[in-house]
């Protein structure tokens, strides 16, 4: 009986993976400073949700709506809110889940022995990226206007939301321009 729990326990270990970086999970969206969630993004606070879309289509979706003419798409977007002049950056960001696999590395260990050198060298280790979307938000007075103290942080929280919704439910970006 020893053996079969043995035999088993090394099959399950041998067929697992270690996980050596894990992607975070964010359900709705997640304010935080961009450098704590990323390194490269800058010190402000940001409006970080998932992207489940593929590459460049947040891009093509700010491009559309705000009729920026492929020029100045990720920076100094600006938006109105109340009348009040506001600006925005966004950043489109890859976190992986890395994993270490332990079959390849068992398998090529015993190769390696036998001098018959590494054979799935690039099966050690497996990502997965997972990508966000990072939103700085500013006005020509405030820096940040997604601090903790920032008179303005509610009004664009709400909008960014808002974005953030109609984005995700659009499949037809020159939809948005008619919802303008």
């Amino acid at each position: 009986m020893f053996r079969i729990i043995t035999f088993i326990g090394i099959l399950f270990l041998l067929y697992s993976c270690i996980p050596i970086r894990i992607a975070p999970s964010i359900d709705d969206y997640k304010i935080t400073k961009g450098k704590k969630f990323k390194r490269g993004l800058p010190k402000r606070e940001m409006f970080i949700f998932e992207d489940p879309k593929d590459a460049n289509q947040f891009y093509n979706y700010v491009n559309i709506k705000f009729e920026l003419g492929d020029e100045d798409v990720y920076d100094d977007v600006p938006f109105k809110i109340n009348g009040q002049q506001y600006f925005f950056s966004f950043y489109e960001v890859e976190i992986p889940t890395k994993t270490i696999n332990l079959i390849p590395l068992v398998i090529d260990g015993l190769l390696d022995s036998a001098d018959m050198g590494p054979f799935l060298e690039d099966a050690h280790a497996s990502r997965v990226g997972n990508w966000y979307i990072a939103i700085e938000a500013y006005t020509d007075f405030e820096q940040d206007c997604l601090q903790e103290n920032s008179l303005s942080r509610e009004v664009v929280l709400k909008y960014l939301r808002t974005i953030k919704q109609e984005y995700l439910s659009t499949y037809n970006y020159n939809e948005v321009v008619f919802k303008n």
